[in-house]
């Protein structure tokens, strides 16, 4: 039985009269007449009473349409789900991202404007290291990324758009001996313990930056904020954004970093992506860096 079946013998019940049934279907009536004919069989006796003014509907009949009503009700009901889907207006998008990400609003900016457009798709968040949100889009577990340029590696296989550019600056605690400059240059951190973020506990990239000499003195961290909370707890100055003096924590004060390469924050995703609603939320991203 397939589901034409079920939509014509419908369309006679309700009309009862298989000429206006057939021009609410847009079909001939012998065509119609040789569906509900194929549908008999297979119910296995007539589910209608012709007459030559009308058609009624047999006890069968009567049974036949209230569960084929029903069945015709779920299928729509199903194909909306899936058109739903696939336009991204439903489902749910697993961000993985870098703290830079929300300090310089290109999350928080994406997030919104998605939302406002597709409130019933559900936004999983979870801050990642970059190389993890890297693992998670190849191995599935994450749909985008927020990270910031470096720490990335080969990603060659993503797509990757770049979002804000920031600069770094110094975040050290109020008593420190460089927190009195106007602002700071490299060469003014020679000897000082510092607190950089990485992507792991074992970047070399970022240990590269200051020189094998220099490695004693370099403490990784995963997070913006950990670097912050260790700067302010006086273990070290932290490099971080310029955006993280958004942060007010006790004892910690910020400086410009000068003579720095900036950083970019980068959204990454996956090429020829299937699920409707990170489609969706790729797009969105596209038409506002587009705007």
């Amino acid at each position: 039985m397939e589901l034409r079946h079920l939509r014509y013998f419908v369309a006679v019940a309700e009309e009862c009269h298989f000429g206006r049934a057939a021009a609410r279907l847009h079909v001939t009536q012998s065509t119609l007449s040789t569906q509900v004919k194929a549908l008999e069989r297979e119910v296995g006796g007539p589910v209608f009473v012709r007459t030559s003014r009308r058609v009624e509907l047999t006890e069968a009949g009567e049974l036949l349409l209230v569960e084929a009503r029903r069945t015709l009700g779920q299928a729509d009901r199903a194909l909306d789900v899936a058109r739903q889907s696939v336009r991204g207006e439903t489902g749910a998008v697993r961000i993985g991202f870098s703290g830079i990400a929300v300090l310089e609003g290109t999350l928080v900016t994406d997030l919104h404007r998605f939302h406002t457009a597709h409130p019933r798709v559900e936004l999983h968040l979870a801050e990642l290291p970059p190389a993890v949100q890297v693992q998670g889009l190849r191995d599935g577990t994450l749909d985008i990324g927020y990270s910031p340029d470096n720490g990335l590696g080969d990603v060659n296989d993503l797509v990757m758009r770049r979002g804000a550019r920031t600069t770094l600056s110094i975040a050290a605690r109020h008593d420190h001996a460089l927190a009195s400059a106007a602002s700071i240059a490299p060469t003014d951190l020679e000897g000082e313990k510092l607190i950089v973020y990485a992507a792991d506990q074992d970047d070399e990239s970022v240990l590269d930056r200051f020189g094998a000499e220099e490695r004693a003195h370099v403490h990784l961290v995963t997070s913006t904020l950990g670097a912050l909370a260790l700067a302010a707890a006086g273990v070290g100055v932290a490099v971080v954004p310029a955006a993280a003096e958004r942060i007010r924590l006790p004892d910690l004060v910020h400086r410009p970093l000068r003579d720095t390469s900036d950083v970019d924050v980068m959204t990454l995703s996956r090429p020829d992506e299937l699920a409707g609603s990170v489609r969706a939320f790729v797009r969105s991203c596209d038409r506002a860096a587009e705007a």
